[in-house]
């Protein structure tokens, strides 16, 4: 099957039937416990530790990202703190900059209590990547496309410096998903997901995946997974890999969609910046192009005031106003009070998350329908400056 392209591999995998029964799709098993045998105890003894539906979506996720050892846990958070665990007291952690409100969280508000230091880093500076590593540092985190304001990390560069002072690089692919972009090809250690977004892609599931290609890491992990017990429920693993059979042609519908709408926002004068990394004039178009195979379905644009976006927010009626992102709808987020709700306002402002701060997922509505509602609910900002107190104070024209 390794030689089928990504596409076809979604669907023809060593899952593709049930071997017991020829049905096409994997069996939900919901027993927390098994039968054993005295002297020849089975493979699985106990959910936590194993369950037949979750190793399904463990080592679909490990082949899609051409890694060996898969972990599905009960959101991506849940994926990112285990992983964290694989630290320890007294060790360093360098961070991309504007990283996920609740990464931020975790290293920031937890970590820190535990004696695991960090520094943020702005990783498009592979300088300042170099100069904030210590001889105490041990891991490398990438989060690329960063959320909310896209940057690019170069990820092979990371990986590069993470080797030559023996740490480790994990990536958090959830923008991307393995369909666009697989970091341990380039070189990274660990590869993390909130499967909640793109790859199960329905709005109905809150999920976490974890993959490497080393044997060693896949052991602490493994250990570490088990200990927590932070596992994925077996029918939320049947969802996620119903979402992963068509991931490719709503990232394909998606991302061409998110194209023309952020050409269009590109060019209205209610819009003062827009972020994507499909445009040629982002900073990190080059590096995207190279390690990754499109620009995704997420961009984010910047009005001029928290007013602007609450009038925006109230005029759009196609897209919902909700967390969360990657989904069959378009979802439109306000960073500042959603996702990043939880980091410091200074610290907001620093990563360009300002008042005026709008994020888009692009799901699969028509492009047409999302321009023109964009359009009057931009109309909407720009002629709301023309009243004050009831009054005209100049002629609408």
């Amino acid at each position: 099957m390794t030689d089928h392209t990504f596409q076809t591999r979604l669907l023809h995998n060593e899952h593709k039937f049930d071997p017991t029964t020829g049905g096409v799709s994997v069996p939900v098993q919901h027993a927390s416990t098994y039968h054993q045998s005295f002297d020849e105890p089975g493979k699985y003894d106990y959910s936590r530790s194993g369950n037949p539906t979750r190793e399904a979506l463990e080592t679909t996720i490990a082949e899609l990202e051409n890694g060996t050892h898969g972990f599905a846990f009960a959101s991506g958070m849940a994926a990112i703190s285990t992983s964290f665990m694989l630290l320890s007291q007294g060790d360093h952690v360098v961070i991309t900059e504007d990283v996920y409100g609740g990464t931020f969280r975790m290293i920031h508000d937890v970590l820190h209590r535990f004696g695991i230091e960090h520094t943020f880093v702005d990783m498009t500076d592979l300088n300042a990547v170099a100069t904030a590593i210590q001889p105490n540092t041990k891991l490398l985190y990438i989060e690329t496309p960063s959320n909310p304001v896209l940057n690019i990390t170069d990820i092979q560069a990371v990986v590069k410096l993470a080797k030559a002072n023996d740490c480790l690089t994990f990536v958090d692919n959830t923008f991307m998903t393995p369909a666009l972009q697989r970091p341990l090809d380039l070189g990274a250690d660990l590869v993390l997901h909130s499967a909640t977004k793109f790859i199960a892609g329905h709005s109905d599931v809150v999920a976490g995946l974890a993959v490497t290609n080393d044997q060693s890491l896949g052991e602490k992990l493994g250990f570490l997974q088990n200990s927590f017990g932070s596992i994925l429920g077996p029918h939320d693993c049947w969802l996620v890999l119903r979402g992963l059979k068509t991931l490719h042609c709503r990232l394909e519908q998606s991302q061409r969609t998110a194209e023309e709408v952020a050409t269009f926002l590109a060019r209205h004068p209610a819009v003062e910046q827009v972020y994507f990394p499909g445009f040629s004039t982002h900073p990190g178009h080059p590096t995207h192009r190279y390690q990754a195979e499109g620009p995704g379905a997420v961009l984010s644009f910047q009005l001029k005031d928290e007013e602007a976006v609450r009038t925006f927010t109230q005029r759009a009626e196609v897209p919902v106003f909700a967390v969360s992102l990657g989904a069959v709808e378009s979802i439109l987020s306000y960073p500042k009070a959603m996702s990043h709700a939880s980091m410091p306002q200074e610290e907001r402002e620093k990563r360009g998350i300002t008042d005026g701060l709008l994020r888009l997922s692009v799901g699969l509505e028509h492009p047409k329908d999302l321009i023109e509602d964009f359009k009057q609910a931009l109309h909407s900002i720009q002629t709301r400056h023309l009243f004050l107190d009831g009054r005209v104070k100049r002629e609408i024209t």
